[in-house]
C-alpha cells in the first residue's frame, strides 16, 4: 500500500487552495489521501487563526487528530501565532504557517518518505481539488497591504504578492478544460491584484496583458465559464469591471466587505470612512449593471460602537439594499491593534445587535428575492438530493449564499446548467420549475 495522508482543511477558501496544493503535490509523489484517521499514516491539519471561534475550532481539530491518529502536522494561520500551537501540543510532528506547502512537504518526507510509483503518482493537469468538479477557487494573490485595526492577516500571510498573470490564466484554462463551469476568484484583496508588481506587462496567448485587476478579469471572461469575484475592496477602478458584467462576460456579482457604515467606526477600523460615497458608488454600479448582486460582511460590537453607530449601520442597509449579507460580532484577535481601543461593547449587547442586524437584513433579502418570482434564469446544478435538484443562480456563491431548488427531470447531473422559472422565494432561497 502507498503511504496514506489524512487532510483536515479549515478556514477560508484561500486556506482551501493551500490544502489543494498540498494534496496535489502528495498525489504527484504517489501518496494516497485517506478519508479516515485510522487508515492514515499521518494527518495534516490546515488551521485558521483569525477570530476566537476559528482558533477554538482549529485547536479542537488538532486535538481530535492527535487522539484519533497521533501523528500530526499543523499548518495554516494558527501556526503563525508564535508558539501557541507547539506549547499546547508538544508532540506534533511539525508546525508551519500559511501558504507553506514546501515546509509541509518537507515534514511529510521526513516522517513518511514517499514510495515512488509512476502509475500511482500520475495526477490530472488541473491538480487535485477539494471542491466538486464543476467549480473551483482561483487564488490570484497572497497577503494584504492594509492595516485594518481588527485584522492580523498581514502578519500571518505577509504583504500583497500577486501571481504572474500568465500563471493565473494557465491554471484557469486547465480547470475549465477539466470540466469546471465556475471560477471563484479569491485573494485577501482581489481588486489590488498587480499593485505590488506595478502592473507590469505579462503575456498570454502571445499578447501583452497588464498584470491588473481589470485586464485579468477581462481575460478570464473570455474562457467560457462563470467568473465570480470575491473579496473586492471598492477602489475606484472596480467601477471598470461593471461593463464586463453588464455584457455577460463575468457574473454580475461583487463580494465587497464593507464592514460598517458609521464614519467614526470605520475610521477606528482604519477603513475608508465615507459611507455616503459608498452608497453613491452602489447606485452607479446598479445603473451600469441592473442585474448586479452585491454581497458583503459587517462587524457589529466593535469597541466604542454606540447605539447611534449601530442605527447608522441599519440605515445603511435600508439605503444600500444589499442582496446577500453576513454579520459577525466583534471578537478580539491576539495581536490586533483594535484590542487597545477604549469602551469595549459588552458581549450581551454584541449578540443582541447581531440578531437585530440579521432580522433587519432578512426582510431586505426576502423582499429582493420576491422580485425574482416569475423570472427565467440559468442555474448551475450542485447536487441531486432525492427528487430535488439543488442549484445556484448567478447571484449565489457556493456555501455562503442561497440556493435554487426544483424537482428534477431525468438525466440531470451535478455540473449541468438548467433553465428554470422562479415560482416562490423565502429569505434565502428560490423555488423553481424547469423549463424547456
Amino acid at each position: 500500500m502507498p503511504p496514506q495522508v489524512g487532510i483536515v482543511s479549515l478556514g477560508c477558501p484561500k486556506a482551501l487552495v493551500d490544502s489543494e496544493l498540498i494534496v496535489t503535490r502528495l498525489r504527484a509523489e504517489g501518496y494516497e489521501i485517506s478519508p479516515e484517521y485510522r487508515d492514515a499514516d499521518l494527518v495534516v491539519v490546515n488551521t485558521c487563526g483569525f477570530i476566537d471561534e476559528a482558533v477554538a475550532e482549529s485547536l479542537e481539530s488538532i486535538q481530535e487528530a492527535l487522539s484519533e491518529n497521533g501523528r500530526v502536522i499543523v499548518t495554516g494561520c494558527l501556526g503563525a501565532k508564535g508558539t501557541l500551537v507547539s506549547d499546547r501540543f508538544p508532540h506534533l510532528l511539525a508546525v508551519t504557517g500559511p501558504h507553506a506547502s514546501d515546509e509541509v512537504m518537507q515534514a511529510i518526507h521526513r516522517h513518511l518518505p514517499p514510495e515512488h510509483d509512476p502509475y500511482t503518482s500520475l495526477i490530472p493537469p488541473q491538480g487535485i481539488k477539494l471542491t466538486p468538479g464543476h467549480y473551483a477557487y482561483l487564488k490570484i494573490s497572497e497577503g494584504c497591504n492594509h492595516r485594518c485595526s481588527f485584522c492580523i492577516i498581514p502578519s500571518l500571510r505577509g504583504e500583497l504578492a500577486s501571481r504572474p498573470l500568465h500563471e493565473v490564466m494557465e491554471e484557469a484554462e486547465r480547470l475549465i478544460d477539466s470540466g469546471v463551469r465556475e471560477l471563484l476568484v479569491i485573494s485577501q484583496d482581489t481588486s489590488a491584484y498587480g499593485v505590488d508588481l506595478r502592473y507590469r506587462t505579462g503575456f498570454w496567448k502571445g499578447r501583452p496583458v497588464k498584470t491588473r485587476f481589470l485586464q485579468l478579469t477581462r481575460e478570464l471572461g473570455e474562457l467560457g465559464a462563470w467568473v465570480r469575484l470575491h473579496y473586492v475592496y471598492p477602489y475606484p477602478h472596480v467601477d471598470e469591471v461593471l461593463p464586463l458584467m453588464a455584457a455577460g462576460k463575468i457574473l454580475p456579482y461583487l463580494d465587497v466587505p464593507f464592514q460598517h457604515a458609521s464614519p467614526r467606526i470605520l475610521r477606528d477600523m482604519r477603513r475608508p470612512a465615507r459611507s455616503e460615497n459608498t452608497l453613491s458608488r452602489i447606485e452607479r454600479w446598479r445603473e451600469t449593471c441592473p442585474e448586479l448582486t452585491i454581497r458583503s460582511t459587517f462587524i457589529v460590537g466593535f469597541p466604542g460602537e454606540s447605539e447611534d453607530d449601530f442605527e447608522a449601520l441599519l440605515e445603511f442597509l435600508d439605503r444600500a439594499q444589499l442582496d446577500r449579507v453576513g454579520c459577525f460580532a466583534y471578537s478580539p484577535v491576539e495581536g490586533a491593534s483594535a484590542n487597545a481601543l477604549p469602551d469595549p461593547v459588552p458581549e450581551k449587547i454584541k449578540q443582541e445587535r447581531v440578531q437585530r442586524f440579521m432580522t433587519h437584513q432578512a426582510e431586505i433579502s426576502a423582499a429582493r428575492l420576491q422580485k425574482k418570482i416569475g423570472t427565467l434564469m440559468d442555474v448551475l446544478v450542485d447536487a441531486i438530493e432525492g427528487d430535488t435538484v439543488v442549484a445556484r443562480s448567478a447571484a449565489d456563491a457556493p456555501e455562503i449564499d442561497g440556493q435554487v431548488l426544483f424537482k428534477g427531470s431525468s438525466g440531470i447531473q451535478a455540473g449541468d446548467m438548467a433553465r428554470v422559472k422562479i415560482l416562490n422565494a423565502d429569505e434565502h432561497d428560490l423555488y423553481a420549475e424547469p423549463v424547456a
